[in-house]
């Protein structure tokens, strides 16, 4: 686990933007389970590519006139509990920190793990995001 001190300003990056941080395993269940509307998830992470690559494009994706319904945060290495639940969400993908995935009324309908974030700019990132949200979502809530 890592010193809350060194993660808070990583969590606030997107907890400031408006995305909702998940901290127990039942928060995950009730969020990532609800069989109505869209959810985009992002695992964060303490590692370089989730502060070059990973948050920047999640928060770039939300530009997009399409945006999911609910924009929620876990962090690995942080909250173990909330993170193991959204990795059983995330499933048949292995563990991967960062990530960023979306999903529909429930189910899992767009995967982006740290192999696809590391090597890619932000924005190419949150590219692939728009369009997995143009195609999935259709409300511009957040």
């Amino acid at each position: 686990m890592y010193p809350i001190e060194l993660v808070t300003p990583m969590a606030k990056d997107l907890t400031d933007f408006g995305f909702q941080g998940l901290t127990t395993a039942e928060s995950v269940d009730t969020v990532l389970g609800s069989k109505q509307g869209t959810v985009l998830l992002v695992v964060n992470s303490v590692c370089g590519c989730a502060a070059g690559n990973a948050r920047p494009a999640a928060k770039f994706s939300l530009a997009n006139g399409v945006k999911p319904d609910h924009a929620v945060t876990v962090f690995a290495g942080v909250n173990k509990e909330a993170v193991d639940k959204a990795r059983e969400h995330l499933l048949p993908y292995p563990p991967s920190s960062p990530a960023i995935a979306l999903f529909k009324d429930g189910n899992l309908v767009h995967m982006i793990e740290r192999h696809h974030i590391e090597g890619a700019s932000a924005q190419m990132i949150a590219d692939n995001l728009m369009g997995a949200m143009s195609e999935h979502c259709t409300a511009a809530a957040v």
